[in-house]
């Protein structure tokens, strides 16, 4: 029994000592290199009038980025919708920790990612189930594991290389949820579009100036140019079409399970 459990330890300790086989490269804009982050971009349109709508990818160890771009189409180095404006680097080692319930809804998830400290926690790479450092082992061994980082992203890939874009049902963030749901992030298997969303805006960090600017100069264009057109009514509107759109994401996310990817 004692050899059986210093095996394990030691199968534990190998699978965490993955983790610094590959150190990470610089964070590289103008060669858009943004290693094991998450990239946002604005999209057309669509930001103009929700300026916290955009397109995300996840970023391989090399800083390559991954999105699914359109149905049946998952990108490799070539960001839809232009560069990135908006990134956050994921820690391989550390990561935020909170508790894991089955029933949380998006605020309070918004809110614990956006309080809570960082610790040390490592993503969950498992050579074998008794090897997992994640606390829900048996729902990360159905969602499917991986044995690094890239396996992981190449896995989500080979997943929506066979679905069909909707952005109200299986979109970009959806496949970011999806590889972080196979890296067990957190030590979590419940990564959805919402709290994906949050992540990026709590957290993540603008490249420069101009992409701020980019980011929102054509959103205040419209609104002014609204108002001016339709008074104060256009503001209505928006917010309406904002509580809308939103609220489509909260129910069907955790009250209709399955629709979204």
């Amino acid at each position: 029994m004692e050899l059986e459990a210093d095996f394990d330890d030691e199968d534990v300790s190998s699978n965490n000592g993955l983790q610094e086989l590959w150190p990470l490269g610089e964070i590289d804009p103008k060669r858009a290199r943004f290693p094991c982050c998450i990239v946002w971009t604005p999209l057309p349109v669509v930001s103009w009038l929700a300026p916290y709508i955009g397109h995300v990818g996840i970023c391989q160890e090399d800083g390559a980025v991954l999105d699914f771009a359109g149905s049946n189409l998952v990108s490799v180095d070539n960001f839809a919708y232009g560069s990135v404006a908006r990134y956050l680097q994921l820690d391989r080692k550390k990561v935020w920790t909170m508790e894991d319930s089955k029933y949380f809804h998006f605020l309070y998830y918004a809110i614990l990612i956006y309080f809570l400290s960082e610790e040390s926690l490592l993503c969950c790479f498992p050579a074998n189930l008794a090897a997992h450092v994640c606390e829900r082992s048996y729902s990360h061994s159905e969602v499917g594991v991986a044995i690094s980082w890239d396996d992981a992203l190449q896995s989500g890939m080979r997943r929506f290389q066979h679905k069909y874009y909707n952005l109200f049902t299986c979109n970009c963030h959806s496949f970011v949820a999806n590889c972080l749901n196979h890296l067990a992030y957190n030590g979590s298997v419940e990564w959805n579009v919402l709290n994906v969303a949050a992540l990026v805006w709590f957290h993540g960090k603008w490249v420069d100036k101009m992409s701020v600017v980019r980011s929102f100069l054509p959103f205040l264009t419209v609104t002014c140019i609204g108002i001016l057109m339709a008074d104060w009514s256009f503001l209505v509107g928006m917010a309406a079409f904002s509580a809308l759109l939103i609220g489509w994401f909260v129910f069907t996310v955790y009250c209709i399970k399955g629709l979204v990817c």
